[in-house]
């Protein structure tokens, strides 16, 4: 890239102008269940790109679910701990993959990883990834949090509040929070608005219990939206009415 890069001025629209967005790694799987469907990872690039033109900071957090999953592992019979290692380590693929993608779309982009790794992506480091923010980047945050028995949900709200985001934003196959699984109850309601406290009392599912919790002591918004509709998140980060949002 030729030049000085020229940091995205945040528009006046946006309502949260940093933001971390969580999204699964089965999602970048699309159709085929499995690793890396380049299609789907292209139509978010996409929607990465338009975000981030219009001057949002953004932190991304992507699971390892598409590779491997730690928690399927150990019920299996594998050591939980080596299981969960083996699941970050999948994040990092996605993670660097995700990178190259964003980069040939014109996004700066780094990789920071809760495990050291220093061959492939700089260590996570609060004030560093801060300033990557300061400079316009987009800031990948792999490995989870660098310790077994934690999700990558976890993982996005704690990165979130070091961060200072102003809002969790986890982009799902479907348009927000159920009642029900809409995928095989039609009828099923989904919520537009709901309270910490409905989430975690109803087991609602959308994330787990630790996650919601450091959410609810923080005080941070979440937005459960669907990736696959285009300009879904843009319309979040203005504040329009997307998804569920949990407050």
């Amino acid at each position: 890239m030729s030049g000085a890069y020229q940091v995205p001025v945040a528009s006046p629209e946006l309502k949260y102008p940093r933001i971390l967005l969580k999204i699964s790694g089965e999602a970048l799987a699309g159709d085929k269940g499995f690793g890396l469907d380049f299609d789907t990872v292209n139509r978010f690039a996409g929607e990465m790109r338009a975000i981030v033109a219009m001057g949002a900071s953004v932190g991304l957090v992507i699971g390892g679910g598409n590779i491997v999953r730690g928690s399927q592992l150990s019920k299996m019979g594998m050591d939980r701990v080596a299981a969960d290692y083996m699941g970050m380590l999948g994040t990092v693929i996605n993670a660097l993959a995700m990178q190259d993608v964003l980069e040939r779309s014109g996004i700066d982009t780094r990789v920071m990883t809760a495990i050291r790794m220093e061959e492939l992506a700089e260590p996570y480091i609060r004030r560093r990834a801060l300033r990557h923010f300061e400079k316009g980047r987009t800031v990948i945050f792999a490995a989870g949090t660098g310790n077994p028995y934690f999700s990558t949900d976890t993982a996005a709200v704690l990165r979130a509040i070091q961060i200072k985001a102003a809002v969790i934003i986890k982009a799902t196959g479907v348009d927000g929070i159920y009642d029900a699984d809409p995928r095989k109850n039609p009828g099923a309601k989904m919520y537009e608005t709901l309270g910490y406290r409905d989430v975690i009392g109803g087991e609602l599912g959308v994330m787990d219990q630790t996650a919601i919790t450091l959410c609810k002591e923080n005080s941070l918004p979440l937005i459960v939206l669907n990736m696959h509709t285009p300009g879904a998140i843009a319309a979040a980060l203005r504040g329009e009415r997307v998804g569920t949002l949990v407050t």
